[in-house]
């Protein structure tokens, strides 16, 4: 799992970085609001954890760009508001919980998990005539088992959690290779393993972007 964690209180936010780590959750922390444009551009997260009082903006402004900018990642506010028109507010902006400081840790997690759990994708997929376990990671054609590499499973199911929207080049690499020195050719090349299974036109490119995956249909 990977978490966003938008937080300008040093203390506060390498504690909770940490208390992450020893759950086995990475961590991308910035104290600096600015930057989340660009960082959404290129990661994929499971949760975004965003504090309201932040140095540069409202976090309530930073839920209504997320949300416009077609991001469906739960966010999770964390903040030292408890007032009930301030819940009431982020939820209509597009919030998914709200956590009141202070807090334990462990209810953090536990919050975090199960947000994480709503954006799961389905585990049986079809596509043409390939049928996608994700659950099983297999991959049927006219009912025999396709086997692909872990690199190209990584890639479709990036694909997969972004169907129907163009992910970019750069998100990919992060993604399947964890932000490596790997050249954009290396992703056509899993790209083209993929689209060795996958009905044709399945996979389309947009040059200097990314890919997008339609034709989709869940079982």
């Amino acid at each position: 799992m990977k978490i966003l964690l938008i937080e300008d209180d040093k203390v506060l936010g390498e504690s909770i970085q940490e208390y992450f780590k020893l759950h086995s959750i990475e961590t991308v922390w910035i104290q600096d609001e600015r930057k989340l444009p660009n960082l959404l551009k290129v990661y994929e997260f499971d949760v975004i954890v965003l504090d309201l009082m932040l140095s540069f903006s409202r976090g309530e402004d930073l839920i209504t760009f997320i949300r416009d900018n077609k991001i469906t990642t739960p966010i999770l506010i964390l903040t030292a508001k408890t007032e009930l028109s301030s819940k009431e507010e982020c939820f209509l902006r597009g919030a998914d919980d709200y956590l009141s400081k202070p807090f334990e840790p462990k209810e953090l997690l536990l919050r975090v998990r199960a947000l994480s759990k709503r954006i799961q994708i389905e585990s049986i997929l079809t596509v043409g005539d390939v049928t996608i376990n994700i659950d099983a990671k297999t991959i049927l054609k006219n009912k025999k088992e396709i086997k692909i590499s872990k690199t190209a499973w990584d890639l479709l199911t990036l694909l997969i959690k972004r169907k129907g929207e163009i992910v970019d080049t750069e998100k990919i690499l992060n993604y399947v290779w964890g932000g490596k020195a790997v050249g954009d050719e290396v992703v056509r090349t899993y790209i083209k393993e993929l689209r060795k299974i996958l009905p044709y036109d399945s996979i389309k490119t947009y040059k200097g972007r990314g890919y997008r995956l339609d034709n989709i249909e869940e079982n």
